[in-house]
């Protein structure tokens, strides 16, 4: 733009109209750059290519508003000093500041002149600022200076007003986009984080692995995690990293004391910005100025906590604590899961030195009464084949009238099925949490047993989940005996197949969906109740189970069971029993 001057309306009126023709050919070209793009740092830097078309400046910058700490922070710039691009000005402070603040431009052709100025580059003399506004709310200020004094006129000012009123919308959109784009990543990394974490059944190396996963998300600088002790009384570090190096000093911290004690006492996430003003802080890391602890819960009980520090004042923001937050329930239940896994282990070694605790164990991890149902009744019976038997079976709370379904059987017998058995119920319980549908489940339990393959173990299953509310069976199955289904004296078998679990990897399961009507009668069997053999070496078969299972229709859900049960038992007569019996019988009411 240049400046001229007249004194003949004519010649003024002819002046305004070019000025309009050339305001509205740049809006054209701004509004082309700003609607092609929503990456924030090629829109800054459109922006100041098409503002040196019409202002050639030297030195240029986009502050933006920084809603949690309420400073102005440059985003964008060219030509200024390193000194300047660190500057964090708060509202009123400096030319930037007091246009931030009346939300005025300012046109300053001598800042020498200026109480306001702020003297980072010695060279300056002229400096133009606009603030930048969107939906009435201020978002930053565009900021253009000059070492020549008197440089900018009028119109300059008009062309970067005109400049800021496209820009700061456009602005906007692309921070949220941003932010958008960010929470996208976020989640898909937490998810893979979460599958990740469910595959890892030592603790010392779940542990390490949170530690290195975490970085992903949040850039700390020192990190423990801090585990409960039996009684809840004292949180030991299990897990530390510092500085790029894993130590474990083993501290020990009373719950009274610390910002970590304050975090498990009050049940909630605690942010300090800066730790030297924190009267509860207790001093480990004398570089340490701010510091995220997040709780670990578990079933309605704190196991531990996740501890952050960084050397820079004020470093974890909101986002921060949103995935810290996200995490730290995965966390809790994969070391839940880890400990689990490794209690199965020592169980396994008090099953060898003493069968007969082993049994009180097993029995233990079944429940001992099935859930009741206002539309159904359950009912279960198990007899193992010896001490201790491979069967397993399960009544997985899904929340208000959904129940879980499980039925399953191990590969051997005694010890080592019962063993295996219990480490699939861990797990299964783990999962269950996160209410997995049954084919999910399914492959779920079989890439975790792939990652810690037992020779010659695997297991079969049949996984179903019960909706009270509308009478419907979601079924799913891993090689399991098929369930019978009665309905008005006729039976059939509900035809679900799968896979073993634990034997292939990357396997899908079906899943069937069955519309239940009063009166109908479903059971989910083992095999050792089809497979059990009379001293003619007859086996019991469908055939005779399916015509027993109508007969006995009208009967409550126990009597049906103990019914069936005893007929396995009179079939069989003196032969021994070889395999587990287990049957869970289903009664829509």
């Amino acid at each position: 733009m240049s400046e001229s001057r007249t004194d003949s309306p004519a010649s003024a009126t002819s002046q305004s109209a070019g000025f309009e023709a050339a305001d509205l050919a740049y809006l054209m070209q701004l509004s082309d750059a700003l609607n092609t793009t929503l990456d924030l740092q090629t829109l800054l830097t459109r922006t100041s290519e098409l503002v040196r078309k019409i202002i050639n400046y030297r030195i240029f910058a986009i502050f933006l508003l920084n809603d949690r700490t309420h400073d102005l922070r440059m985003r964008f710039q060219i030509g200024h000093k390193a000194e300047a691009q660190r500057l964090r000005l708060p509202m009123g402070k400096g030319v930037v500041g007091q246009v931030a603040m009346t939300r005025q431009p300012l046109l300053l052709n001598d800042v020498r002149t200026s109480e306001h100025y702020i003297s980072v580059n010695p060279d300056v003399r002229s400096e133009m600022a606009v603030p930048l506004i969107a939906k009435n709310r201020l978002i930053g200020v565009m900021d253009i200076e000059s070492e020549e004094a008197n440089y900018f006129r009028p119109e300059h000012l008009r062309v970067l007003k005109l400049t800021a009123s496209r820009i700061a919308q456009a602005i906007e959109n692309a921070r949220l986009y941003a932010r958008i784009s960010r929470q996208a990543q976020t989640l898909e990394v937490l998810n893979e984080i979460s599958i990740e974490l469910a595959s890892i059944l030592d603790l010392g190396p779940l542990l390490e692995r949170v530690g290195q996963l975490l970085r992903r998300l949040i850039d700390y600088q020192m990190f423990s995690i801090m585990l409960l002790d039996d009684k809840g009384e004292t949180l030991v570090t299990r897990y530390a990293w510092r500085f790029g190096y894993a130590h474990a000093p083993m501290r020990r911290i009373s719950v009274n004391t610390g910002l970590v004690g304050a975090a498990v006492r009050e049940w909630r996430l605690i942010n300090v910005p800066d730790v030297s003003k924190e009267t509860r802080y207790i001093p480990m890391n004398q570089e340490t100025r701010s510091e995220l602890i997040a709780p670990l819960f578990y079933k309605g009980r704190i196991i531990g906590v996740l501890d952050l520090e960084h050397t820079r004042p004020g470093f974890f923001n909101e986002e921060h604590e949103r995935m810290l937050t996200t995490l730290a329930a995965q966390v809790a239940i994969a070391i839940e899961n880890a400990r689990l896994y490794q209690a199965v282990r020592r169980q396994e070694r008090q099953l060898e030195r003493d069968i007969a605790m082993a049994r009180q164990v097993q029995m233990r991890l079944l429940p001992q009464e099935p859930p009741s149902h206002p539309h159904a009744e359950l009912a279960v019976r198990f007899l193992p084949a010896r001490t201790i038997g491979g069967d397993l079976y399960d009544f997985l709370d899904y929340g208000p009238n959904r129940t879980a379904i499980v039925l399953g059987d191990v590969s051997g017998k005694a010890a080592p099925a019962a063993l295996f058995a219990a480490l699939v119920s861990g797990i299964m319980r783990s999962a269950a949490l996160q209410e997995p549908s049954p084919a999910e489940m399914l492959a779920l339990l079989n890439d975790t047993l792939q990652e810690r393959k037992l020779e010659s173990q695997y297991v079969v299953m049949l996984y179903a989940v019960w909706n009270d509310e509308n009478q419907t069976l979601q079924v799913a199955n891993s090689g399991a005996v098929q369930p019978i289904f009665c309905r008005a004296g006729e039976s059939m078998v509900v035809k679900a197949e799968g896979f073993p679990l634990g034997l292939f990897p990357d396997v899908t399961y079906e899943e069937f969906n069955l519309a239940a009507q009063p009166g109908d009668v479903i059971i989910f069997i083992s095999d050792g109740i089809l497979d059990a053999e009379n001293d003619q070496e007859e086996m019991y078969g469908q055939e005779r189970l399916s015509g027993l299972l109508c007969q006995l229709r009208n009967k409550p859900a126990g009597e049906i069971a103990d019914a069936i049960l005893a007929d396995v038992a009179r079939f069989q007569g003196t032969h021994d029993r070889f395999d587990d019996e287990t049957i869970i019988v289903l009664r829509v009411r």
